[in-house]
């Protein structure tokens, strides 16, 4: 190879590398958590990705596809008791081994998931572009935290972006887990 060839490949690399640079840590606020949060990297990319800058990200950087990670906001209940919570926000993948989505529990001091959806029955698989997701939950008048993020199930890489979270109206549906909407009887069975 000529070496003016070499060096044209040496600076196109090195050029790419300057542009793409390597991803921000995450705003303080935000956590991975999980089973094994040490088999997931995640950041802010500084790097384009489908035509958006600044997208946080969650990558399973192990080679186990049996776990799970999730990035993970706890905010306090209080501005939202008693209301219809919504958590929105845009979600890209690549090679999603088992399952992406976004996620939100609600916790009251007696009980730790008094509502909770992990968008397990709305699976995104695979690569994907971007795409616009919700969770909704009603908060108990007794709640203490809320807890949302984006959680990422086997191997592969999601990104979130252009996140809101604030009280809906009661005519948008809560998401319920599938094998919980069950009614239960009034008397029991002895």
């Amino acid at each position: 190879m000529k070496p003016h060839y070499v060096l044209l490949a040496a600076l196109a690399t090195s050029s790419l590398l300057a542009i793409a640079g390597p991803p921000e840590k995450l705003p303080a606020a935000w956590t991975v958590s999980g089973p094994s949060p040490q088999k997931f990297s995640s950041g802010v990319e500084t790097s384009d990705v489908g035509g958006v800058r600044g997208a946080k990200f969650l990558r399973n950087k192990s080679e186990d596809a049996q776990t799970w990670g999730a990035l993970t906001q706890q905010i306090s209940a209080q501005r939202y008791l008693g209301q219809r919570l919504q958590f929105k926000a845009r979600i890209k993948t690549a090679d999603i081994s088992n399952y992406a989505g976004l996620w939100m529990r609600v916790d009251t001091p007696a009980r730790h998931g008094a509502a909770f959806y992990n968008s397990v029955d709305k699976p995104i698989r695979g690569s994907t572009d971007w795409q616009e997701r919700t969770v909704t939950l009603d908060v108990p008048a007794d709640a203490s935290i809320v807890s949302f993020g984006v959680i990422g199930s086997g191997k592969g890489q999601v990104w979130i972006d252009a996140l809101t979270l604030e009280p809906v109206g009661r005519d948008v549906p809560v998401d319920r887990m599938s094998g919980r909407q069950r009614p239960l009887p009034d008397k029991p069975t002895l």
